[in-house]
């Protein structure tokens, strides 16, 4: 896969590259400048590559609208609290969106690997109910928006799991693996919001945010259902 996009892959490196330096340094107008690019060329990306043929890159593409004014909103945070709530929704949405994609493969032959269903829906439980009630005492009025967050990224966890035996194996991993570093950015993002901030929290936050959703991506490129008789 990295010879078959090489150029892409190069740009999306040289991309992830100053998007650290951005971060690492705390150079302001280079971050203004290099983090729209992050989704908008996986957006340019997943539409070149599948044509958004099917419902499932069409959701995959409007999740990523909306992450990207997410990002956008998270990166104007500072001038009001309320930007960070609508970034909030922004990447909610996104959630969705991808759960609604990764649900139509799901959906396709919702009878196979029953037991890795099983598994997938403990792990998220146990992570999304243990996690929450790590954050509540310090989310004040946070508490519910956090909670529904936190059901919805594990949701889309669960259901990139159960993309399992449905899809080809890359397609599987780069989207399970993606949704997993989507996970840990998060959880990164909220512990060191409303716990504890941290040196260079976010360079870990946006180095986890970007392989995350190129992976998604990619994996998405990459997808093709099994025939299962």
């Amino acid at each position: 896969m990295l010879k078959k996009y090489l150029k892409f892959n190069l740009l999306f490196t040289l991309i992830f590259i100053l998007q650290i330096y951005a971060e690492f340094n705390e150079v302001s107008s280079l971050r203004y400048l290099i983090k729209p690019c992050i989704v908008l060329s996986l957006l340019i990306m997943l539409y070149t590559q599948t044509g958004l043929k099917g419902r499932f890159h069409k959701r995959l593409f409007t999740g990523l609208v909306f992450a990207l004014a997410g990002d956008v909103l998270l990166m104007l945070a500072w001038k009001a609290p309320s930007y960070f709530m609508y970034g909030l929704v922004a990447f909610l949405i996104c959630h969705v969106y991808y759960i609604s994609a990764f649900y139509l493969d799901f959906r396709s032959a919702q009878e196979l690997d029953k037991k890795g269903a099983r598994i997938a829906i403990v792990l998220c439980a146990l992570f999304s109910i243990s996690f929450y009630f790590f954050l509540r005492p310090h989310l004040g009025a946070m508490k519910l928006p956090v909670m529904v967050y936190t059901f919805v990224i594990s949701m889309m966890m669960m259901m990139a799991a159960f993309r399992n035996k449905r899809v080809n194996t890359i397609s599987f991993n780069l989207i399970l693996f993606g949704a997993l570093c989507f996970l840990l950015s998060d959880s990164i993002l909220a512990y060191n919001k409303f716990v504890k901030g941290f040196d260079f929290a976010g360079v870990l936050i946006m180095a986890t945010y970007m392989v995350a959703q190129y992976l998604i991506t990619m994996g998405g490129v990459e997808r093709k259902l099994l025939k299962n008789d």
